[in-house]
């Protein structure tokens, strides 16, 4: 009887396709959480051979956190409020190094029930930053409760990562040496 491997239902297989690549590549990752609350490094450390690839995760969920442990500017959180793009890539750069990681990736957003600072339930930003300055953020509309909401950001955010990721090491090889 063969076993079916087992999947974080927060993020489909997007958990076990990243620690797989991460692995193939010999690359870390480090998480900054804020909606999520943990789930985007449950959903990592779900996955067999995990440890290889997580450095560690910060959930940042007050503003001054993201501040102080994350380095994501004053002024900005001060003017934009902690639901904002700028915010989200700066949380991901802001893990990576503090983590001492290859790539970092970020969720911010409402998850509801209420709105926050001006935002509807549902607006989420989800970033990627990587080793060569990879910088990617993803604004979403998100439908649902508050669970289904922190489930799809979890998924949205690796699948980022996924999109940010280079294929294999032979791709990497090439995009580094500018050649075919």
């Amino acid at each position: 009887m063969s076993a079916t491997p087992v999947t974080s239902p927060e993020a489909g297989n997007e958990a076990a396709s990243v620690v797989a690549r991460l692995t193939a590549l010999g690359g870390t990752l480090a998480v900054a959480e804020s909606l999520t609350g943990g789930l985007v490094a449950a959903a990592v450390t779900s996955v067999p051979g995990a440890s290889r690839v997580l450095r560690g995760s910060v959930t940042a969920y007050a503003t001054e956190l993201k501040r102080d442990v994350l380095g994501v500017d004053g002024e900005l959180l001060a003017e934009r409020g902690a639901v904002d793009p700028d915010v989200a890539r700066s949380m991901a750069a802001g893990v990576r190094r503090v983590l001492g990681a290859d790539w970092g990736v970020a969720t911010t957003g409402v998850a509801g029930p209420d709105r926050q600072d001006g935002h509807p339930v549902g607006t989420v930003h989800v970033a990627v930053a990587g080793p060569r300055g990879e910088e990617k953020v993803r604004s979403l509309r998100l439908n649902g409760g508050r669970a289904d909401i922190r489930k799809e950001s979890v998924r949205s955010v690796l699948a980022l990562l996924l999109d940010e990721l280079p294929a294999n090491e032979r791709a990497q090889d090439t995009e580094q040496n500018g050649g075919t």
